[in-house]
């Protein structure tokens, strides 16, 4: 299947990134093997990669820009493709290329993707609470804008800001060379380290792994408060370790933005969770608009007691090396709550949430909340 995935090109591959970081909805061989359309897909020829870079700067001599530029890819996925390059003012950058015509093929593909979800919905009304039509549909919006590396960089620069204001030094983002940089190209700072999709490979470098996993989650959760828009397709392999120890926050393509008062929601939510106010939860997940229907909130209370009872009794270092089977039970469970009181996320609230479901276990897990204010 995955390999059908990336076949059928851009739109598949990004749906097998969503995939392999999301193992709260797909079993752990799934999981495992569409960790190969993070950050490894098909490449492109080099002389493909040349004529873009010779239309995007049309006029200018290539060789006044970059000393040098590497043939093989650093890496391929569903958007683009990048290669490590020297500028000629001697600085290490990495160079970002567009692949041919993604954004005709995202608008196609989402749309019937969109339609199909549409359909599921309409056809099992038990899956219509998990808002699957408004989260392709999100989707598409946000990849359709990932076409245009004007706005990452933009992006990029908006993160960059929100580290040096929060006076955050354990996290960084590349910079951005705006003046090498087009819709179809982006020119950044290259970070050296090693990805967090090889988790092993993070023991042996890290004197305390899950340190890194507790700074990575602290500096997403301080964007959401401090940023424009937060990363929404924050996955393994769009995080590093860089060698000087740090987190390296990359690939800003797909951003969010979520409403204050959803936020505000979600805060007064997760501080409930730490004083064990399960009323005050289920108070709280209507507060985001998670339903529209009647809820009984004791009730709910009384199931949230139940499920993250068990969560906060756990041992933090057995959840922190669990395999993403384990941790799918515990976020089926999360599901199987939802189900029984007809809840659903708000649009941006569930793009949020498929990528921050696994954090959050953690962080009630590690009982770390206290870092997050």
């Amino acid at each position: 299947m995955r390999e059908t995935f990336e076949s059928l090109g851009s739109t598949y591959i990004k749906l097998g990134q969503f995939i392999a970081s999301t193992p709260s909805l797909f079993p752990r061989e799934y999981v495992e093997e569409f960790q190969g359309c993070l950050d490894q897909t098909p490449y492109l020829p080099f002389s493909y990669v040349q004529e873009v870079l010779k239309q995007e700067f049309a006029g200018r001599n290539l060789s006044e820009i970059f000393a040098s530029i590497d043939e093989k890819p650093l890496a391929s996925a569903s958007i683009a493709q990048v290669h490590a390059a020297k500028l000629v003012t001697g600085e290490d950058v990495v160079i970002k290329v567009q692949k041919p015509g993604v954004e005709t093929i995202l608008y196609t593909d989402l749309n019937v993707l969109h339609w199909a979800t549409k359909v599921l919905e309409k056809a099992i009304p038990k899956v219509k609470f998990a808002s699957l039509a408004d989260i392709v549909d999100e989707i598409k919006t946000r990849m359709v804008r990932e076409v245009d590396f004007i706005e990452e960089a933009q992006n990029l620069d908006d993160f960059v800001n929100y580290l040096n204001v929060s006076q955050n030094t354990a996290a960084t983002a590349p910079k951005v060379y705006h003046q090498f940089s087009t819709r179809r190209v982006l020119t950044m700072q290259r970070l050296y380290g090693v990805p967090l999709t090889d988790f092993d490979v993070v023991r042996k470098v890290a004197k305390d792994p899950s340190q890194v996993l507790i700074t990575a989650m602290n500096t997403w959760f301080g964007s959401l408060m401090l940023c424009q828009s937060f990363h929404a397709d924050l996955h393994a392999g769009n995080l590093m370790l860089l060698e000087d120890g740090r987190i390296g926050f990359i690939d800003f393509g797909i951003v969010g933005q979520l409403k204050p008062e959803v936020w505000q929601a979600c805060m007064a939510f997760m501080d409930a969770l730490q004083k064990t106010d399960y009323k005050l939860m289920a108070e709280n997940m209507l507060g985001m608009g998670m339903t529209s229907t009647q809820v009984d909130t004791q009730v709910l209370a009384e199931d949230l007691e139940r499920l993250f009872s068990g969560v906060l009794l756990a041992d933090p270092q057995k959840i922190m090396t669990s395999n993403p089977s384990d941790l799918n039970d515990i976020m089926m469970d999360m599901v199987g709550v939802g189900e029984r009181h007809g809840i659903r996320f708000p649009r941006d609230f569930a793009l949020l949430f498929s990528k921050c479901s696994i954090l959050i276990v953690l962080c009630v897990s590690l009982h770390i909340y206290g870092y997050l204010c």
